[in-house]
């Protein structure tokens, strides 16, 4: 909405802020976004719970990411094939599940 508004100026651009507006007010809504968040960040900061990345979800972009450090190897895009099983969570957390649709509404 921000690029069209930029692009279109007003007058014109009211109508891509309606619909988002419109879009927003209608759309189904419950807590489930911020129970996610809190959860994790109460593993991060007040249980301490930090990390390393997963190998496979590292930046491959620069010269021996992945034939030195094996970074990004098993990485499987979701794109290609929405069925793909890939864990993103570091092994200690592979089970933990942040977010429920069970939220207030």
């Amino acid at each position: 909405v921000a690029n069209a508004v930029e692009k279109l100026g007003f007058p014109e651009a009211r109508i891509p802020l309606a619909q988002a507006a419109i879009y927003v007010a209608q759309a189904p809504k419950d807590n489930s976004a911020i129970l996610a968040i809190d959860q994790a960040l109460d593993d991060i900061q007040k249980k301490g719970l930090s990390y390393p990345v997963p190998n496979h979800l590292k930046d491959t972009h620069y010269k021996d990411a992945k034939s030195k450090y094996g970074f990004g190897v098993e990485y499987k895009y979701p794109h290609d094939d929405p069925s793909t099983q890939q864990e993103y969570l570091p092994e200690p957390l592979k089970d933990r599940k942040y977010l429920s649709r069970s939220g207030k509404k």
